[in-house]
């Protein structure tokens, strides 16, 4: 009875733990923090800007889109992801700018 409660454990709990999504790198999100990218985004959730796993997901494959976000960060723009604008962010840095777009494109 024991094993067979084992097996069912770890044939449910495996999925699951399949599904988790990797840890995000601290670095990463104290740059963003500091770059006040948080205010409007988040790794997994739509805030105000659309999560940034779904941000990877649209443009993953696409290494030409790498200059076109770090551009739209930069100068700010919108109509991609709805109605709302995203405003211009100079304050981060171009360099700081390309950095997190670098990291958001390889979220999985």
């Amino acid at each position: 009875m024991k094993l067979q409660f084992l097996l069912l454990a770890c044939t449910v709990a495996s999925p699951l733990a399949l599904a988790a999504p990797p840890p995000v790198d601290p670095a990463m999100l104290e740059l963003a923090d500091k770059s006040r990218c948080l205010t409007c985004h988040d790794v997994d959730e739509t805030v105000r800007g659309p999560a940034w796993r779904d941000v990877a997901k649209r443009y993953r494959g696409k290494p030409e889109v790498e200059e076109v976000l770090v551009a739209k960060v930069y100068e700010g723009g919108g109509g991609v992801w709805g109605n709302d604008y995203m405003s211009a962010n100079k304050r981060a840095g171009i360099d700081n700018i390309r950095i997190l777009v670098r990291w958001i494109l390889s979220l999985p």
